[in-house]
């Protein structure tokens, strides 16, 4: 009897994990697929004389910065180098318990300085103040066309909003940039950035390429504004970005990923960092979950299969535990069952090609082997991380940025 239980058990996990591991490895080689079917990209500087006389969209960006006072005044400044008409954008900083200092340098530039002082803060707070505070305030009456959300920390080229420009043009309501690490500056860092890229490749990428939404990632979004103001108040977990795309979802708007376009971001280089950070993402996904399965029923009927696949997004084991587990359940079976560790070994070796193809070949390189190394001493805070997950805590959980603990 105890046999057949362990040996249930044994299969139950791997069918669980094999799940997941089969999902990822299906989108990673969609990912490969050549783009087709959709207008040229913009070169780097510029584009055809066709493409530069399009419309120029008008743009609402916002910066929620909290705590970020290392990070904000070299951010707003490198976005006001658009070579964009300065008329059809208006730049936003939400400085939410920031230092006077900071915010006199900020006033100094030819910005929109909000300041509210929220009890708790999180980043949907500062959303919804800043669409109410352009709405109602100064902005009153300026007609936007879409809005632009990046984190404190993030850096774009001189010709981003020229080249979202033209991707807006093709009349999509949703887009997710290209968001890629600006910093590899140790081991924690590099496996932060390569780990962002494999979910740009599975998760974007290759759900574009099979006709699927693409995943939201928090910061380098765009939406229709009109849209957004109208939703932004729905908001109210710390895992906005789940929640804008659960609603998207319901709605059947696409979210379209614009590869070619890209936002800077800071990785995380402390493990304190990188738990807490990690921590606050399987909590979303969680409490994500819950918020989306009520809505699952009407989804089917209506053959909404982006809001179902993003349902199921959310049920799977993150990769990062997923590694972990497989790593640690193939050498417990090799030892003890050789016979059963077979599968075990197979699902790790899928896991493993999955991340190779996954991976950029720009980063697939001996110096990201060897910051792999990293790894074993991140997988305690992320297996412990299971231990503190709540989701009734919408508490906001920040990482710091702009230093190396």
């Amino acid at each position: 009897m105890g046999v057949a239980v362990l040996h249930i058990a044994d299969w139950l996990l791997w069918g669980i994990m094999a799940v997941s591991t089969v999902y990822a490895f299906v989108f990673a080689l969609a990912s490969l697929v050549p783009k087709g079917g959709s207008r040229p990209s913009l070169p780097l500087s510029g584009g055809s004389p066709e493409q530069l006389r399009a419309p120029s969209s008008s743009f609402l960006v916002l910066f929620p910065a909290y705590r970020e006072d290392r990070v904000i005044v070299h951010s707003v400044e490198t976005f006001l180098r658009q070579d964009y008409p300065k008329d059809s954008f208006l730049l936003c900083v939400i400085s939410d318990h920031m230092e006077p200092a900071t915010n006199e340098r900020l006033a100094q530039l030819p910005v929109v300085l909000l300041t509210p002082d929220f009890e708790r803060s999180s980043k949907a707070k500062a959303l919804q103040y800043a669409i109410e505070k352009v709405e109602n305030g100064e902005q009153t009456g300026r007609r936007f066309d879409y809005v632009v959300i990046l984190d404190a920390d993030n850096l774009v080229g001189e010709d981003f909003l020229t080249r979202l420009n033209g991707v807006c043009n093709d009349g999509y309501q949703a887009i997710q940039c290209h968001r890629t690490a600006k910093n590899a500056d140790n081991g924690i860092a590099a496996l932060d950035g390569a780990s962002e890229e494999t979910n740009n490749s599975i998760f974007r990428r290759g759900h574009n390429r099979l006709g699927l939404s693409s995943a939201l990632i928090g910061s380098g979004m765009c939406f229709s504004y009109l849209w957004f103001s109208r939703h932004v108040g729905h908001l109210s977990s710390a895992v906005e970005d789940r929640e804008l795309e659960a609603l998207l979802m319901r709605q059947g708007i696409y979210i379209h990923y614009a590869e070619d376009i890209y936002v800077m971001d800071e990785k995380v280089s402390s493990s304190d960092n990188f738990q807490r950070q990690r921590l606050r993402w399987m909590t979303g996904q969680i409490q994500t979950l819950l918020l989306m399965l009520p809505h699952v029923p009407k989804a089917m009927l209506q053959g909404n299969i982006n809001y179902l696949d993003k349902t199921f997004q959310q049920a799977l084991i993150p990769r990062s535990l997923l590694l972990v587990f497989i790593v640690l359940f193939s050498a417990i079976m090799v030892v003890a069952a050789p016979a059963r560790s077979v599968k075990w070994l197979m699902l790790l070796g899928l896991l493993v090609v999955t991340l190779l193809v996954a991976i950029p070949r720009r980063m697939r390189n001996r110096r990201l082997l060897v910051r792999a190394l990293a790894f074993p001493r991140l997988a305690w805070h992320m297996v412990s991380n299971l231990l503190h997950i709540d989701t009734n805590n919408k508490e906001f959980l920040h990482t710091t940025h702009g230093e190396n603990v």
